[in-house]
């Protein structure tokens, strides 16, 4: 199966006759993880499931196959979408647990761990203002009845707590994961932006190769031999011969990485240095042209996004959130290829209902969607 990435909003600060804002979903062998639920969500979300019903039948994205939403932070094209599509989840009886996560600051994790609410002075974008404000909405576990674990973190620092029903908080140890994941992990990485933020990465195990059956019955090896190779032991047998388990496996399959960035100035120190990355999703809201407003808004360009693509070791850059004054997509992956010429990384960018597929082996297609069906 690998991991395959469902974008379903590309645009910046608002929607355009051709982009919505943003919004994607990661399906992998465990589940379904949202990031990020902007304005509209649910409606691209049900598009999208039509479009799979209609052009690749065996494909899903059930609801009942999320499991969780990973927020980049609290600006409302990020966020808008989410209660509406719970309370619409609520009336189709969902009855699978939702855990919820997302970013804050250091200022109103404390504020919030001492009961004194959100600090009148924590942006107007901050998650924690909005989270309670949902949970008064309707957006609690016995309104929506379906369990909803609403989960915040001060992600520099590695805290995190849970925000209960009825106001009050719970330390966490530490971040949860999605329940019943047993081969992938989510793993939140802070970015440089106006408010708290931070881009998430799914993380793959990878596995052993496949065990040599053929070869073992061939040797006429005892069930013992087999389960002691099979675990990576090497075997000295009676007549004195070595079996080396790495001799009974075939190549192992490496696990994988895709990233999907928040809200974020170019070379965010946890991008640029987190390595071996297999797919890097990264907003490129700006042109060269337009450095200065990336500057101001802590946004990037296509060439920031590629620089931190280069710095993160990834394989294939995937360019997106583009500003609406960018109607042409071609110019921003021209501006990359440029920084990226001589890397060997692939780029390309993003459109509404496009696909990423990572496979087993780590071969990485883009695939876009052309109104009838996705064409890599």
């Amino acid at each position: 199966m690998g991991i395959e990435l469902h974008i379903l909003g590309t645009s910046s600060a608002r929607p355009t006759s051709k982009r919505q804002v943003s919004g994607s979903l990661v399906q992998c062998e465990d589940g379904i993880a949202v990031i990020d639920a902007g304005e509209g969500f649910q409606t691209r979300y049900a598009a999208q499931r039509k479009r799979l019903k209609l052009f690749d039948k065996g494909t899903s994205l059930r609801a009942a196959r999320v499991h969780v939403v990973c927020l980049t932070h609290g600006h409302l094209d990020h966020t808008w979408g989410l209660l509406p599509w719970m309370h619409t989840m609520s009336l189709d009886k969902r009855e699978v647990p939702l855990l919820v996560l997302g970013p804050t600051s250091p200022e109103a994790f404390d504020s919030l761990c001492a009961g004194t609410g959100v600090p009148d002075s924590s942006a107007s974008a901050e998650l924690a203002r909005q989270i309670t404000g949902w949970q008064s909405l309707g957006g609690t576990s016995a309104e929506l009845g379906y369990s909803v674990r609403w989960v915040l973190g001060d992600v520099v620092n590695d805290r995190w707590m849970e925000l209960n029903d009825d106001g009050s908080t719970s330390l966490l140890s530490s971040m949860p994961q999605p329940e019943g994941w047993k081969r992938n992990k989510l793993h939140p990485l802070p970015s440089n932006h106006s408010v708290p933020s931070c881009s998430w990465m799914l993380e793959s195990k990878g596995s052993l190769g496949k065990f040599n059956r053929l070869m073992s019955a061939e040797l006429r090896l005892s069930d013992e031999e087999k389960l002691r190779l099979s675990s990576g032991e090497d075997i000295k047998r009676v007549d004195g011969s070595l079996l080396k388990a790495t001799d009974f496996r075939g190549e192992d399959r490496p696990g994988t990485r895709l990233i999907v960035s928040g809200d974020t100035s170019e070379m965010a120190e946890s991008l640029s240095t987190v390595g071996g990355v297999d797919v890097l999703v990264h907003e490129a809201t700006f042109m060269d042209d337009a450095q200065q407003w990336a500057d101001q808004f802590q946004h990037s360009t296509s060439t920031g996004a590629a620089r931190t693509a280069l710095a993160a070791k990834a394989k294939h850059l995937v360019l997106t959130h583009f500003s609406a004054r960018i109607n042409d997509a071609n110019l921003p992956v021209a501006e990359a290829k440029g920084v990226l010429a001589e890397s060997g990384i692939q780029v390309t960018a993003a459109m509404d209902g496009d696909r990423i597929h990572i496979s087993n082996s780590g071969s990485i297609t883009h695939r876009f969607w052309a109104e009838n069906g996705w064409k890599a």
